[in-house]
């Protein structure tokens, strides 16, 4: 049995100011390796290639997810809402801090390339024989498959997941404030507070009171700020590039049997795709930057450009192009051959898209992975989507696509302008 926290643990939180833990199956779960390791992965990825402040950690933002569920809770409680189950406290707390322990190191860029999904590490994590697991069965024995169906969006309570995945949980609220405040941008900000206050549990469901739907008007739009502002900046674009073909670089050559003058197990196993969750928790940032400093000295030639690149922000140029041309495409990948340059490694049009707000009509069913709409309850006890009553949001939802760009290492091509295309040349301003 685990014993009662003698007094309340306080973290200062830069964003929160500070995160309050009562539960002393929380506080166990933070002081885990697997929970732990999350202090060396960056929220961010790569954007603090871009915004040099960004170097926060999905340590930090995980415990800014489990204080905002903390808070939607407490004022749930404190004001007595017969909609919200008071048994589900503890799952939700615990799936809110423990919702992002499966991200790998740069997370999304390793996914693209080797197929993995962070949630279903998560799972795995938190079913396989893991510090973690152990301090949630000795609470309960059935609390780790509980969380693992929050995760996997299939919990019984609809309600306790939407607090952590949906299109105004937790996590989205706390990563918005928090990379604004670490990028040292105000794109993000909004009345969180405001927020907490109008959110009411209601048949199921997490609903906004209709008087708060300014509020979650200005969420809404510094969710679409953000995206295009930060996370899809092209320059952040341009280093997730280059992160992705050095993964993708490496992997081939593995394939072909070259050999890797450097080459962890973890990375090894990761690139013959039989990792076993240890392997997996081995992965952090600071392995895979060892490998690309290693890497630098291989002998194939690719390998050793692309991990210089990255590691001294020796970034691809980007230029934008106006509509999908895949003749044009073509010939541009025909002409860096002709110069010597592999067109799978250096050239790629990148399109970034993200729905700022995603408008369901029909009902949600359980287990359904997609997020439901936001609804608002009027005084009559009337649910209306937000987007009916509101015309900011009618005049963002759908919108998705952001521009076309091409990248290309420029230091590589100027050489050899005098053999491209007058017409590329123009293009790139040759």
């Amino acid at each position: 049995m685990i014993r009662e926290l003698t007094e309340e643990k306080v973290f200062k939180d830069p964003v929160h100011h500070s995160v309050y833990v009562q539960d002393p199956i929380v506080w166990k779960l933070i002081d885990t390796p697997e929970f732990q390791r999350l202090r060396r992965i960056r929220q961010l990825g790569t954007s603090y290639l871009t915004f040099h402040g960004a170097e926060h950690s999905r340590f930090s933002h995980s415990l800014g997810v489990y204080e905002i569920t903390r808070k939607i809770i407490s004022q749930f409680e404190r004001n007595g809402y017969a909609d919200w189950p008071k048994e589900e406290r503890l799952v939700s707390l615990c799936a809110a801090l423990l919702h992002d322990v499966g991200h790998a190191p740069f997370s999304h860029s390793l996914e693209q390339v080797f197929g993995t999904d962070h949630e279903k590490w998560t799972c795995e994590i938190l079913l396989a024989d893991t510090g973690i697991n152990r301090v949630l069965r000795e609470a309960d024995q059935g609390l780790p498959e509980r969380i693992a169906s929050v995760i996997c969006k299939n919990y019984e309570q609809p309600i306790v997941v939407s607090l952590v995945s949906s299109q105004m949980d937790a996590d989205r609220m706390d990563y918005l404030l928090r990379d604004s405040y670490f990028t040292g941008v105000h794109y993000g900000t909004f009345d969180l507070d405001r927020i907490l206050r109008v959110l009411r549990p209601y048949k199921g469901r997490i609903v906004v009171k209709e008087s708060g739907m300014h509020a979650v008007e200005a969420y809404l739009m510094s969710r679409y700020q953000m995206y295009w502002q930060v996370y899809f900046h092209p320059v952040t674009r341009s280093s997730e590039i280059v992160l992705r073909s050095i993964f993708k670089r490496a992997r081939k050559l593995h394939e072909s049997g070259y050999r890797f003058e450097f080459l962890l197990p973890p990375v090894r196993r990761l690139f013959d795709g039989i990792l076993t969750v240890g392997d997996y928790l081995e992965l952090d940032e600071a392995m895979v930057q060892t490998s690309f400093g290693q890497w630098t000295r291989e002998k194939d030639p690719i390998l050793s450009d692309l991990c210089k690149r990255f590691l001294n922000r020796q970034l691809y140029k980007y230029i934008p192009m106006e509509h999908l041309d895949e003749t044009w495409l073509s010939q541009m990948r025909r002409e860096w051959q002709n110069i010597g340059l592999d067109p799978d490694y250096y050239l790629e049009l990148d399109t970034p898209t993200d729905l700022p707000y995603d408008v369901y009509k029909s009902e949600m069913k359980q287990g359904s992975p997609e997020k439901p709409p936001i609804l608002l309850l009027d005084d009559k006890e009337r649910l209306t989507e937000i987007s009916v009553k509101s015309e900011i949001i009618r005049s963002i939802a759908g919108l998705q696509q952001g521009k076309y760009h091409i990248y290309y290492p420029e230091d590589m091509v100027v050489p050899h302008a005098n053999r491209l295309s007058p017409d590329l040349r123009e293009y790139l301003y040759l």
